[in-house]
C-alpha cells in the first residue's frame, strides 16, 4: 500500500460519519430505483409471458345473441389471427355458511379441447367434463377466499333458475389477473369470482344454444387495431354489439397497466432527488479537505508526485464513497423489491412471480449513482490538481473583512456578537449556505410529495363514500326494467329510499379523439348518488346535454359548449349530436351522466333503469340479503360499507408501510446535508469558536453560534421545500392517474406541517449531536490551527 493510500484510509477513518451520511443519500436514490425499476420489470415480465403462454386476446366485444356461423365471417376480416365466440354472463352464487349471495361472472368452455384464446391455467383438481353440466371450475382468489376445494357444491342463480354445482378445479386467467367486479375500486374476492363451465350447460342455462354473446380476437403482425375495431363494430351492431375495444379497456389489463405506469413515475420522480443531493454534498466534504491540504497537496507535487496520482488519490475518496452507497442502495433496493413483488402476490394472480429485475435496472442505477458521486467530486479534484506547488504551499489569501449593510443591520436591531457571527458567515459563504437550503428543501419536498397520497386517498375516499355515492346498497338487475321497480325495490326488508338509475354503453366522439364510455341516465332530484363539481360540491344533473367527468373531458378534449357525437351501442342504437354542458369531479372511473327524461325522450322509449341505489336500515340488513337470494331478478347486491371497509384496511395496511419509508427516506436527506454542513463548519471555525471560548463566553453561547446557523437555514428552507413539493406532486397525481383513478393534486396544511415538523427534529438532533463534540474540542490545539 502506498503511501497517499495510507494518508486515504486514515481521512476515510476520521470522516468516517460524514462519508456514510452521504453514502445512505445516495444509496436512497440507488434504492427506489432498483426498488420501482426492478419490480416494475419483473411485473411486466411475469405479464408478457403469462399472455403469451395463455394466448390473451388483443380485442374483446360484448353482443346480445349472433349465430356460431359468424365466426367464420369474423375470422376473414382482414387483421384478424384468432378469434373465439363464448358465452358469458353474470350469476349470483350460493355458498353454504356465507349469509351473503356471492356474485360471479361465467364464462363456457368449448366442448372439445382447451379455448383457443384466454385459456384459464388449472391450479388444482381439472377442468369440467363437456357432458357433466353441473361441473365448474372456479377462479384461484374466490375459492382461496370462501375456501373452497376440489368437490365442493355450491348454488348458482342463471338466468334466474337456481342450479347446483360442482367445483372440479382451481384455476387462474389472463382475464383475471386482478379482479374486480364492475363498479368497485378493488377485487372484493370473498363477494365476487370467476366460473368456468361447459359450453352446452352455459348455452342452455341462457337460451343461447349455437349462439355467442362474448366474442376475443387476437390480431395479425402489422394489424391496425383500430381498423379491425370497426368492422368489428359493423358485423355486430345487428346483433347487439355494444361496441369492441382493445386492451387499453380491458378491466384487468388497465390495472396492471396504471401500477407499471405509477412504478415508472416513481423511479423517475425521486431517484434524482437523493442524487443531485448527494453529488453536492460529495462535493462540499471534498472541497472543504483540498481546502485544508493545500499545503499537503503543494509538498508533494514538489516532492515529484504527478498531477495524476494526486487527481486519482482524491477520486478515490468519491469512488469509496460511491461504492458504499450503490453496495447500501442495491442490497434494500433488491430487499424492498422483493417485499413489494410478494405483496403483489395478493393482488395479482399470475402462475409465478418472482422478483426478477436482471442486470438492467440494477446496472443503471449503478451507473447513475457512481456518475453522481463522480460529477460531485469533480470539482474539487479539479481544484487539487490545478495547485501549483508554490501557490499551493503558500497560505491562502485572507477574506475580505468590511462593514456592510449587514453591520449597520446588526446594530440598529442590536444583535449580539454571537449572532453577527451567523449573520457575516451566511453571507461570506452563501455556496455553502445554498447548499443546505437546497438538501433541506429537497426533503421537505420529498416528505410532502410522500404523504401527498394520503391526501389524495382521503379525497377520493370522502369524494366515493360521503359525497358523491350516500346510498348503503346497491342492487343490479338481471334486466333492464321500468321505473316501477324503483317502487318495488321500497318494499324489500329495510329499503328506506330507492334511486334508479340507467346506464348504458356508448361512443363518445370529439373531433379525431374517441372514447367508450358508460353512460348514466339519472332522475334530476336523486340525492343517494350525486354529481360534483371540482370543489367537491353537490351540483344539479343538467336538464339537457352531457355531463362529463374531468378524466373523460380530458381525453377527448372536450369543454362545455363542445358538441360530442353519441353512439348509443345497445337497442334501439342511433346517433346523436349532443352539447356538453357541464364537466364534473370523478375520482373512479370516467362516466357520462344525461337527465333520465332527456336521455328516454331522445331515444324515443318508456324511462328504464338497471341499477337500484338504497337507502337501507342495518338492523335488516341480513333480511334484505335473504330477500335478494331469492329474487332471480336481482343479479347482484353490493353493499358500500363492505366496500369501504375492505378499501380501508388494504389502505391502512400498506399506508403503515409506505409512511415509513417514505420518512426515513426524507430523513437521511436532512442527515445528509445538515450533518456534513455542521461538521465542516465545525472544522473551519473551530478557531473562532475556541477563542469565544478564552475570551469568557460560556459553551452555550458557543454552542448558539453552531445550532442557531443550522436551525436558521432549515427553517428557510422550509417554504422551499413546500414550493418544490407541490411541484413534485403534481408530477405525481399526473403518473399515478390511470383511466380508472384519477388523482387530484391536494395538499392539506396537516401534510405541509408533517413534512415540516420531521425535517426540523432530524435537522436539530444533527446539530445537537455535532454540537456535543463542541465540548471536547481542545481549546489550546484548535487556537494553533492556520485556519
Amino acid at each position: 500500500m502506498g503511501t497517499l493510500d495510507r494518508k486515504l484510509l486514515r481521512e476515510l477513518r476520521r470522516i468516517w460519519m460524514q462519508c456514510l451520511a452521504i453514502a445512505l443519500v445516495l444509496g436512497c436514490g440507488i434504492m427506489v430505483l432498483v426498488l420501482s425499476s426492478g419490480t416494475q420489470r419483473s411485473l411486466e415480465a411475469m405479464r408478457t409471458s403469462f399472455y403469451e403462454v395463455t394466448r390473451f386476446a388483443d380485442v374483446f366485444a360484448r353482443l346480445t345473441r349472433a349465430p356460431r356461423n359468424l365466426l367464420a365471417e369474423i375470422a376473414h376480416v382482414d387483421g384478424v389471427a384468432q378469434v373465439e365466440g363464448r358465452v358469458v354472463f353474470p350469476a349470483m352464487i350460493d355458498i353454504d355458511g356465507k349469509p351473503e349471495p356471492a356474485s360471479a361472472i361465467l364464462i363456457s368452455l368449448p366442448p372439445t379441447g382447451e379455448p383457443v384464446l384466454n385459456v384459464p391455467v388449472l391450479r388444482h383438481g381439472r377442468m369440467p367434463r363437456p357432458d357433466r353440466p353441473e361441473e365448474v371450475a372456479v377462479s384461484e382468489a374466490f375459492a382461496e377466499a370462501n375456501g373452497l376445494i376440489a368437490g365442493d357444491r355450491l348454488s348458482a342463480v342463471l338466468n334466474g333458475r337456481m342450479r347446483p354445482l360442482v367445483v372440479t378445479g382451481i384455476v387462474i386467467s389472463p382475464e383475471y389477473i386482478y379482479t374486480v367486479a364492475s363498479g368497485s375500486m378493488e377485487p372484493d374476492d370473498e363477494n365476487f369470482g370467476i366460473l368456468w363451465m361447459g359450453e352446452d350447460a352455459a348455452a342452455a342455462a341462457m337460451d343461447l344454444e349455437g349462439a355467442f354473446n362474448d366474442l376475443a380476437v387476437t390480431l395479425s403482425p402489422g394489424a391496425r387495431e383500430q381498423a379491425v375495431i370497426a368492422r368489428l363494430d359493423r358485423l355486430l351492431a345487428p346483433y347487439g354489439g355494444t361496441g369492441a375495444h382493445g386492451r387499453d379497456q380491458q378491466p384487468s389489463h388497465v390495472f396492471i397497466e396504471g401500477e407499471l405506469k405509477q412504478l415508472g413515475t416513481m423511479a423517475a420522480v425521486l431517484p434524482p432527488i437523493f442524487l443531485i443531493v448527494a453529488s453536492v454534498l460529495v462535493n462540499m466534504v471534498l472541497g472543504r479537505i483540498v481546502a485544508r491540504d493545500r499545503g499537503q497537496i503543494g509538498l508533494l507535487k514538489a516532492l515529484g508526485y504527478r498531477t495524476r496520482r494526486i487527481t486519482a488519490h482524491y477520486s478515490k475518496m468519491t469512488v469509496a464513497i460511491g461504492l458504499t452507497g450503490l453496495v447500501l442502495g442495491c442490497f434494500f433496493g433488491w430487499w424492498l423489491g422483493h417485499e413489494l413483488t410478494e405483496l403483489y402476490t395478493r393482488y395479482f394472480r399470475f402462475p409465478n412471480l418472482l422478483y426478477r429485475p436482471g442486470p438492467a435496472p440494477i446496472l443503471i442505477a449503478c451507473l447513475l449513482g457512481m456518475a453522481a458521486a463522480l460529477l460531485g467530486g469533480l470539482r474539487a479534484v479539479r481544484a487539487a490538481s490545478r495547485l501549483a506547488p508554490a501557490v499551493a504551499m503558500s497560505p491562502p489569501a485572507p477574506p475580505n473583512y468590511r462593514h456592510g449593510w449587514h453591520e449597520r443591520l446588526g446594530a440598529a436591531l442590536g444583535f449580539r456578537q454571537t449572532t453577527m457571527m451567523i449573520l457575516r458567515s451566511l453571507l461570506r459563504w452563501p455556496d455553502r449556505a445554498a447548499v443546505t437550503l437546497f438538501g433541506v428543501g429537497g426533503s421537505v419536498a420529498v416528505l410532502v410529495a410522500s404523504f401527498f397520497t394520503f391526501d389524495a386517498l382521503d379525497l377520493i375516499l370522502e369524494d366515493l363514500f360521503e359525497l358523491a355515492n350516500r346510498q348503503d346498497a346497491t342492487i343490479t338487475l338481471a334486466q333492464p326494467a321500468t321505473t316501477q321497480a324503483e317502487r318495488d325495490a321500497l318494499a324489500l326488508p329495510g329499503v328506506l329510499r330507492a334511486e334508479g338509475l340507467y346506464h348504458v354503453p356508448v361512443r363518445l366522439s370529439h373531433g379525431a379523439n374517441t372514447r367508450l364510455a358508460s353512460l348514466q341516465a339519472r332522475a334530476p332530484d336523486a340525492s343517494l348518488a350525486r354529481l360534483l363539481d371540482a370543489d367537491g360540491r353537490a351540483v344539479q344533473m343538467p336538464r339537457t346535454g352531457l355531463a362529463l367527468s374531468e378524466g373523460l373531458a380530458e381525453a377527448l378534449r372536450a369543454r362545455p359548449g363542445d358538441q360530442l357525437r353519441v353512439d348509443l351501442l345497445t337497442a334501439p342504437r342511433g346517433s346523436w349530436d349532443l352539447p356538453v354542458t357541464a364537466v364534473i369531479r370523478q375520482s373512479l372511473g370516467q362516466d357520462a351522466y344525461m337527465n333520465r327524461a332527456a336521455f328516454f325522450a331522445l331515444i324515443g322509449q318508456v324511462p328504464q333503469v338497471n341499477v337500484i341505489h338504497l337507502s337501507i336500515d342495518e338492523t335488516e340488513r341480513a333480511a334484505l340479503q335473504a330477500s335478494v337470494r331469492q329474487t332471480p331478478a336481482i343479479a347482484r347486491l353490493t353493499l358500500w360499507s363492505d366496500i369501504r371497509r375492505q378499501l380501508e384496511e388494504t389502505l391502512d395496511e400498506s399506508l403503515v408501510t409506505m409512511t415509513v419509508i417514505f420518512a426515513s427516506l426524507g430523513m437521511l436527506i436532512t442527515i445528509g446535508v445538515v450533518y456534513n454542513t455542521a461538521r465542516i463548519q465545525l472544522a473551519e471555525r473551530a478557531h473562532e469558536l475556541a477563542s469565544l471560548r478564552v475570551l469568557g463566553f460560556h459553551r452555550r453561547e458557543v454552542g448558539y453560534v453552531l445550532v442557531a446557523e443550522q436551525m436558521f437555514l432549515t427553517l428557510l428552507a422550509v417554504p422551499l421545500g413546500w414550493l418544490f413539493g407541490y411541484a413534485f406532486c403534481m408530477l405525481m397525481a399526473d403518473g399515478f392517474s390511470t383511466d380508472v383513478v384519477t388523482i387530484l393534486v391536494v395538499v392539506t396544511r396537516r401534510t405541509y406541517a408533517i413534512a415540516a415538523l420531521i425535517v426540523i427534529l432530524t435537522a436539530l438532533a444533527c446539530v445537537l449531536a455535532v454540537r456535543r463534540t463542541l465540548d471536547h474540542v481542545d481549546i489550546v490545539s484548535a487556537l494553533k490551527r492556520k485556519e
